[in-house]
């Protein structure tokens, strides 16, 4: 079994400091540009360096996200950007263009390379390709099975890597090369710019009949014929190990830090767990599970691993979430009397239980007692989002821990 990293991903200093505390190998972020994720909030240089240092600090690696389709105007910036990386220090820079792979190879010669998931690699022939430019890893493409993936660790040198996501939203166009977004917008999605007219909901209309729309309907809430469900395999981690991956990773540089912590330490575990024993792992598959349903999320599937059959199909119904818990806010320090501040995302009172996320796994269920906002005063909700409020939770918990509660059912 090979040496498996759990890869995460990080839209904020925060996140990243989540992922950091609640167990990722390594996280991937992007800089303001140059990034499939333009909408997400992404680092300033001044975050990335600062997040660069304080995951290096803790034995975590950063790989830095440079993977759009590249237009004749964006090769001189690109090339000023990869100046500054190199200063920086990341790890790896996850690109799919073979432009801005040399400009990468010629400003950043001590950085590693990985070739993204954009750049659509299904056989082992494009990987020894990559391999033979200099590339040390590429990221299947999310089409591939389990049987492939074998098949290419068989047929690669032993010192490239393979990564793969293993959770996450699942684009419906092929290796996420989609043009609805471009064509209904103008907004590129190859650039970093998408729209997810995936997730719209559409109707049938007939040429004869300019302005009638015809709902296609398989509920009685339409149809979403482009939407995929999210990509789960937390409950096929041995399968995962035994194929010959380096690294498992996460998708949703647009997340919340608390996706993000849940999300982490539960693959955290599995992983750890199966490395323990199988035995081990197969015990504690129900904690997995409740944990995962715990983030919001899309009806599961496991993707292309397992071929295409009707049990694991991505196409489904609607586009809504599944939220069962609600974000409070990360715990910034605690003072003498051992009360937390936090700066809250969403209210929440006193009396309410309050669920703590330990980064060990386990979660503790504790009343809030008091609260105090800013200024000492005692409050008795937090009702305005990012408000500095301290609050009694009886016992002493640790900075950057996450808080949350559980909705009613």
């Amino acid at each position: 079994m090979r040496n498996t990293e759990l890869l995460i991903p990080a839209s904020s200093l925060e996140v990243l400091k989540a992922a950091v505390l609640y167990g990722a190998d390594a996280v991937y972020i992007g800089g303001e540009m140059y990034g499939l994720r333009a909408k997400a909030k992404n680092f300033s240089p001044e975050d990335m360096r600062e997040g660069i240092s304080y995951a290096h600090e803790h034995g975590v690696k950063v790989y830095v996200t440079a993977n759009i389709v590249a237009h004749n105007g964006d090769l001189a910036g690109i090339r000023k950007y990869f100046e500054e990386l190199a200063e920086m220090g990341p790890d790896a820079l996850i690109i799919s263009d073979p432009g801005v792979f040399v400009i990468a190879k010629e400003m950043c010669p001590e950085i590693d390379i990985h070739i993204s998931t954009q750049a659509n690699s299904t056989n082992y022939g494009t990987y020894n390709f990559w391999y033979n430019q200099g590339a040390s890893r590429v990221v299947a493409a999310r089409e591939l099975s389990l049987k492939e993936l074998k098949e290419i660790r068989d047929h690669i040198p032993e010192d490239m890597e393979i990564e793969a996501f293993v959770h996450g939203a699942m684009c419906i166009s092929h290796s996420g090369r989609c043009l609805l977004s471009n064509y209904f917008t103008g907004r590129d999605a190859n650039r970093g710019a998408c729209t997810h007219p995936c997730r719209w909901k559409y109707f049938v209309s007939e040429e004869t009949r300019p302005g009638e729309y015809l709902p296609v309907e398989e509920t009685d809430r339409g149809t979403y014929i482009f939407n995929s469900k999210d990509l789960c395999m937390i409950e096929h981690i041995p399968d995962l190990l035994e194929a010959g991956i380096d690294s498992l990773k996460i998708e949703g540089r647009m997340k919340t830090a608390l996706y993000v912590a849940a999300v982490t330490r539960t693959y955290r575990r599995a992983i750890d767990d199966y490395k323990k024993s199988p035995e081990c792992y197969e015990a504690n598959l129900d904690y997995y599970r409740s944990e995962i349903a715990k983030c919001t999320y899309r009806q599961f599937t496991t993707g292309f691993y397992y071929g295409r059959t009707d049990e694991n199909s991505q196409i489904y119904d609607a586009n809504t979430y599944i939220k069962e818990y609600t974000y409070i806010g990360i715990i910034q320090k605690t003072d003498d009397r051992g009360w937390c501040q936090i700066f809250q995302r969403n209210k929440f009172s006193v009396g309410e239980e309050i669920e703590v996320m330990n980064p060990d796994g386990s979660n503790l269920q504790l009343p809030v007692l008091a609260m105090e906002d800013g200024e000492g005063n005692a409050v008795e909700s937090a009702p305005h989002p990012k408000q500095e409020i301290w609050i009694d939770l009886g016992q002493a918990l640790e900075p950057g821990w996450l808080l949350r509660r559980k909705e009613p059912s």
